[in-house]
């Protein structure tokens, strides 16, 4: 299941705060900040989804996220891999190397962990 881009905002402000009532996530959002409903709108809809959990202290909800960054992600770059580059991870890393701006070193960054994953995959 996929996240709407204004989710995915809230859904990033959850995983760096781990926990938080909605009044705190409304003041993390950068101005002009959206209204109560609309943030208490996404909330229920993401928990629909089964991407928050919440916590009840009286009329309080403590919000939390119940799938992990890496997770949500990893999920999302393999559906694009799947999706625009044939299920083809070398046509992925082709297509992001030579259409981004890296520097020598980032390239260099990479080719270590690529390096370093061929080594775990071998043992």
């Amino acid at each position: 299941m996929q996240l709407t881009k204004t989710e995915e905002q809230l859904m990033e402000l959850l995983w760096k705060q781990e926990k938080a009532f909605m009044k705190d996530l409304l003041d993390l959002f950068p101005e002009p900040k959206p209204a109560t409903t609309t943030v208490a709108t996404l909330l229920k809809r993401m928990a629909d989804k089964g991407f928050v959990g919440y916590k009840e202290y009286g009329k309080s909800r403590e919000y939390f996220p119940l799938v992990e960054k890496s997770s949500y992600f990893s999920k999302q770059v393999n559906g694009m891999i799947k999706s625009f580059f044939n299920n083809s991870a070398a046509q992925f890393a082709s297509f992001f190397t030579k259409e981004t701006d890296l520097s020598a070193s980032e390239l260099e960054e990479l080719l270590k962990i690529i390096d370093k994953e061929i080594q775990k995959k071998k043992q």
